[in-house]
């Protein structure tokens, strides 16, 4: 049976351990200590007189703290326990945990506290296949500590373990042979120290006390600020509130700042993509537009800071292309560059150009407009010089390295992902359809900039016309007239790749869909081929490639669901979306806490409960933006020019929706929704 991870995050800076708070690292789970891609502590094991400690609950207090209630010995021992134990571990930019030993007896006891220590410093790149490095270990029983270091040129990593109470260092850890009165306790405070240079002399007992400072003051009010500054959402439906505040309390833990940004970006999320993804963080802030805008400018920031400028085949760089991932790991520092920094995604740079016009709009903040125009325009034009590789006139992705990169440069990018109807996939480059979506899109939207703020009405013009002219072009090869659904993808010899996929939900959602064809692609995705109880799979049953379990070849993605959802809205398809969003839900609920990447697509009858798969992690930062997409697809919200339009589809159900405070250009706007059940008048309120 799969042994449950429990975390605490900061941001990049995470730790996984077991119920009982050790860490006890192998060659395949992301256990551990990390940050900035490198596992700073592999082996973290509390022992009582030689015991290891057994959980008796645990108390999650916040996502960067927790409280571990334990006792030595077998479960048999736990009524007659004289003797118990508090970890009280909290994240920061470091690692803090509080031992406390309480002695229950009323004679004093004697007690021998171990704490084996050890790391790795393994790049989360390599889990899976660990190579052995040489670490230098320093222990320092005078100054209570025990150091950790590991250098290969100028690529330094250090680990420091501090003590507050006199202790015995060795290699291997800390003991301490302590003496506890009557009913009474012992603690120590261990600090652990992550440096990424391995600067000498710095002083952990400082540390410690800002850590505490962070931890006490400016971490729970940045956490209470930032869920005040959300909309507050007052619900009928048992549970979505609570979903609500987790999906914001997720949110603010996949929030870190890169060395190179005052700001912090959502990364992607726990554990394996700690790092910064275009894709996923600008879908995040597309998701969360109407509930945390702050995300918005930061993202586009980092992002044209780090835009492509030159072309690199290692790196699949190329002008104006906007990166796929940024990473800190020692595997992208020697050897293999693309594990640093990426640019192998074809739909990140028509969705930054996206993202900058959604957020206009919803804010009104043209300065950020004017500021980016030129990596916007940039952008703009790698969507003909270098995206379209054949000279057809759609995005296509090839690695520009055949040796290194992503196969898949879309948003199934696993290596089987893009096939047809009978398992044959197709030759590079790849035309897939949701990217003409994204193109489609993006060359509209950069239209209304250009004439809007750039004061460029001819290009606005061009733009224009090359957008019509892609989505005539676009509904002519693509569209299967057979089987009613557009292509996955096209080769490169323009001969459609046939399988049906939830990617044709993108279509609706970026509006290149021909009005007359809507109406057949909504059936398909909810119909029982796509749709399976808990959310639209990503490949249809009856395929030869179809597997619930896999990925992007039959697995369920809330935020594949919440594009889809909110495509269904755009073209009217109200109780569509409704069915969709209404499952996503479920699915949230049933399974309680954070939501996952993706669940297996089994038919909702045959499972009853959502099947979680070993690859799907948790907390995902555009799986908790999906649920506040959802929401905000369920009541409709589109601004409007300087007011908020308020539209409903509630799921049947849910009842009564009232979302207060929704930040935008109007200031704050109250929405106001019910299902169909009760007769309503929805509407907003400007504030």
């Amino acid at each position: 049976m799969k042994q449950e991870l429990l975390h605490v995050i900061a941001g990049n800076v995470f730790a996984n351990s077991d119920a009982q708070g050790d860490i006890e690292a192998d060659a395949r789970t992301p256990v551990g200590l990390f940050a900035y891609d490198t596992r700073f502590l592999s082996h973290w094991v509390l022992t009582i007189d030689g015991e290891r400690i057994n959980a008796l609950s645990r108390d999650d207090m916040t996502y960067f703290e927790t409280r571990f209630f334990l006792v030595p010995g077998a479960a048999s021992h736990y009524v007659d326990a004289d003797v118990s134990i508090i970890r009280h571990r909290s994240i920061h930019d470091c690692m803090h945990e509080k031992i406390t030993v309480l002695n229950h007896s009323a004679e004093p006891a004697e007690f021998t506290v171990r704490v084996e220590m050890g790391s790795d410093f393994t790049d989360i790149a390599e889990i899976g296949h660990l190579r052995r490095r040489v670490v230098e270990v320093t222990p320092d029983s005078a100054n209570r500590q025990l150091v950790l270091r590991y250098q290969r040129q100028r690529f330094v990593r250090q680990t420091t373990v501090q003590s507050t109470v006199p202790v015995e260092v060795d290699e291997e850890g800390m003991t301490f042979r302590i003496r506890v009165a009557p009913d009474g306790k012992w603690e120590t405070d261990l600090h652990i120290a992550m440096n990424m240079g391995g600067e000498g002399g710095q002083d952990v007992r400082a540390s410690l006390e800002s850590h505490q400072r962070a931890v006490r003051g400016g971490m729970r009010e940045d956490l209470a600020n930032w869920t005040e500054q959300a909309p507050t959402l007052v619900a009928d439906r048992d549970g979505l509130e609570e979903m609500y505040r987790g999906a914001l309390a997720d949110l603010a833990a996949l929030r870190y700042k890169p060395w190179s940004s005052p700001e912090r970006v959502p990364i992607a999320g726990l554990p394996w993509t700690m790092w910064l993804c275009g894709r996923h963080s600008i879908i995040t802030c597309l998701q969360t537009m109407a509930f945390t805008p702050e995300l918005t400018p930061a993202t586009l920031r980092m992002l044209a800071f780090l835009q492509g400028a030159q072309l690199d085949d290692d790196l699949d760089e190329e002008p104006g292309k906007i990166l796929a991932h940024l990473r800190y790991g020692e595997s992208g520092a020697f050897g293999d560059r693309a594990n640093a920094l990426y640019y192998g995604a074809a739909d990140t740079t028509p969705l930054f150009v996206i993202l900058l016009d959604e957020y206009e709009r919803w804010s009104g903040d043209a300065d950020l407009v004017h500021e980016l125009r030129q990596p916007a325009r940039m952008a703009l034009d790698w969507i003909d010089e270098y995206g379209d590789l054949t000279g057809d006139g759609y995005v296509r992705y090839q690695r520009r390295n055949e040796c290194s990169g992503a196969v898949n440069q879309c948003w199934k990018d696993t290596p089987d992902a893009i096939t047809d109807a009978h398992g044959h996939q197709p030759a590079f480059p790849r035309a897939t359809c949701e990217l003409q979506g994204y193109a489609y899109d993006a060359k509209r939207r950069g239209a209304r900039l250009a004439r809007n703020f750039w004061g460029d009405p001819a290009y606005a013009d061009r733009l224009e016309r090359e957008a019509e002219a892609l989505k005539e072009r676009f509904n002519r090869d693509f569209w299967l007239p057979h089987q009613e659904y557009y292509a996955l993808a096209l080769d490169p010899y323009g001969e459609p790749v046939d399988a049906l996929s939830s990617n044709i939900g993108h279509l609706l959602w970026s509006g290149i869909v021909a009005d007359h064809r809507a109406g057949a692609v909504a059936e398909h995705l909810v119909g029982s081929r796509l749709f399976g109880g808990w959310g639209v799979r990503t490949f249809a049953t009856g395929q030869r490639p179809y597997n619930p379990m896999g990925s992007h070849l039959g697995a369920v993605w809330p935020a594949d669901n919440a594009l889809i959802a909110a495509g269904l809205r755009r073209y009217r398809f109200d109780a569509q979306a409704a069915t969709i969003t209404a499952g996503i839900f479920d699915m949230a609920h049933t399974l309680g806490g954070a939501v996952p990447g993706m669940i297996a697509g089994h038919d909702r009858s045959l499972t009853k409960y959502p099947v979680q798969l070993p690859a799907a992690g948790r907390p995902q930062a555009w799986s908790s933006g999906a649920l506040l997409m959802l929401l905000g697809t369920m009541l409709g919200l589109r601004p409007t020019g300087d007011n908020l339009l308020v539209n409903p589809a509630v799921p049947e159900g849910f009842g009564r929706l009232e979302l207060l405070d929704i930040p935008g250009r109007w200031g704050r706007s109250d929405a106001y929704a019910r299902d169909r059940t009760t007769a309503h008048r929805p509407g907003a309120r400007l504030r």
